[in-house]
């Protein structure tokens, strides 16, 4: 088991070096001058150049993937180049905030997906069945950003019972802090759940039809029992999977969800440095998501090793 985690961790260190390699050059082939947006257009050339080398934009290419490089493994990711400030205290601020959404999210994902998807494979042969099935297909369909605009229209303008967007922290008020995090949530949540149901009953549909459920029936057990009892712990190996996709996914939704429900997160700013063409806190922030996602599949890759004991042995399949 321990051969097979830390190769899942080289695994995760290679693609966490070539996503920065990717990252860098993919900045540095965007057009336009930092220097310059920072100084304007009516800037001297003089003193652009004297800004491109305090930014160290006039170095060689490896040297200043290199030099960012040892920035991101020491978390010091330097100055903004419009404001001057630093960004690293920037991203730190703006990421609990897109982490709250995301867990809150996640958490009325689960609560949607799992009775929905558990619920839609017992009964798939039934009409109620069905009706679930075709509810989670339709909340596949809609757009995250759409949900968020459609709930703001019905709880906030028509009926007022919740803000339309804002946000205040956890620790300055609990109560308004749950009533500004509802709709967002449920706008990523609800379309995250259906989608995660969808797997969810196919991975519970294929464990039925497995002989020691067939057996459990056969003992007398009813379908829901035999399912919890016997079935539950291998149909949630491929869930586990999906759930660190939708994981990812929600991370980058979040940016779009941020903007329309006025969310001071990581979403948000980085569509306001990609507006400001402040490329190198664009270039961190994207990084940063990189991270993220690539930190859920390693933890997910772990978690195969932990759930499947076939994978423990040298014979398992990887």
């Amino acid at each position: 088991m321990l051969v097979r985690i830390l190769s899942r961790v080289s695994i995760f260190l290679a693609s966490l070096l070539a996503s920065s390699i990717l990252v860098f050059l993919v900045m540095t082939l965007l057009p336009g001058d930092p220097a310059r947006v920072a100084l304007g257009v009516n800037a001297s050339d003089e003193a652009v150049a004297t800004l491109r080398h305090t930014y160290g934009l006039d170095r060689a290419l490896p040297v200043q993937y290199l030099e960012w490089l040892k920035d991101l493994v020491t978390f010091d990711l330097g100055k903004s180049y419009i404001s001057g400030a630093l960004i690293a205290p920037q991203i730190a601020d703006r990421l609990q905030v897109t982490l709250l959404l995301v867990v809150v999210s996640m958490v009325i994902a689960l609560i949607v997906s799992l009775p929905l998807g558990t619920l839609s494979a017992v009964r798939h042969r039934h009409l109620d069945g069905v009706a679930l099935s075709a509810l989670s297909q339709v909340g596949v369909s809609v757009p995250a950003f759409l949900l968020g605009i459609l709930l703001i229209a019905l709880f906030a303008v028509t009926l007022g019972w919740l803000p339309a967007g804002g946000w205040t922290p956890p620790a300055q008020g609990p109560g308004l802090f749950a009533r500004q995090i509802l709709l967002p949530a449920l706008s990523l949540g609800v379309v995250q759940g259906a989608v995660v149901a969808r797997y969810v009953r196919s991975s519970v549909i294929d464990v039925m039809r497995e002989d020691y459920i067939r057996t459990a029936r056969a003992k007398g057990l009813r379908p829901m029992p035999a399912l919890i009892k016997h079935g539950l712990r291998n149909a949630s190996i491929p869930v586990v999977t999906v759930l660190a996709l939708q994981l990812a996914t929600l991370l980058i939704g979040a940016v779009v969800v941020e903007r329309v429900f006025v969310i001071p997160g990581l979403g948000s700013l980085l569509l306001d440095s990609v507006s400001n063409r402040d490329l190198l806190m664009v270039q961190d922030v994207v990084m940063v998501l990189v991270v993220a996602v690539l930190l859920v599949n390693l933890l997910v890759e772990v978690l195969y090793v932990v759930i499947d004991p076939r994978l423990r042995t040298v014979g398992g399949r990887s």
